[in-house]
């Protein structure tokens, strides 16, 4: 017979980090650069890989990882696994400033999209993978 005692899972202090498999690592770090303006904070190399990690704001880090077996395949989010990720930003406003960022850049994006819960402003990196910057409502 099941207890009916509640346990209390273990905490989790938030998203540490988050690793993307990228095709170019090369191409991947000079896009990530351009989007978020700063190069990247630390790298690895070795066991098969090669990473470059980037310090978000927040405390949350962002790894690119190039591996020595090419993946087979663009990103897709139809398949199990990652379907975006998701950075948040503090206003509205601030996504407003992202469009002249990103278009300064001249990466492409689909604009603002204003929904119930925030607003959203998309892009792709280099293979294909999504990125939102978000802000709730």
């Amino acid at each position: 017979m099941a207890s009916s005692v509640e346990r209390a899972a273990p905490t989790i202090g938030g998203v540490h980090h988050v690793a993307i498999t990228v095709r170019d690592l090369d191409a991947s770090v000079a896009f990530y650069e351009r989007l978020l303006g700063a190069p990247p904070a630390a790298s690895l190399e070795g066991d098969g890989l090669r990473r470059r990690l980037f310090a978000l704001p927040g405390g949350t880090n962002l790894g690119l990882t190039q591996h020595d077996v090419p993946p087979d395949d663009d990103f897709s989010p139809f398949r199990p696994g990652l379907d975006h990720l998701g950075l948040g930003v503090e206003s509205r406003d601030e996504l407003v400033r992202w469009v002249h960022h990103l278009d300064a850049e001249g990466i492409a994006h689909d604009g603002i999209v204003d929904v119930e819960y925030g607003s959203a402003l998309s892009i792709k990196d280099p293979d294909g993978v999504a990125l939102e910057l978000f802000v709730g409502a």
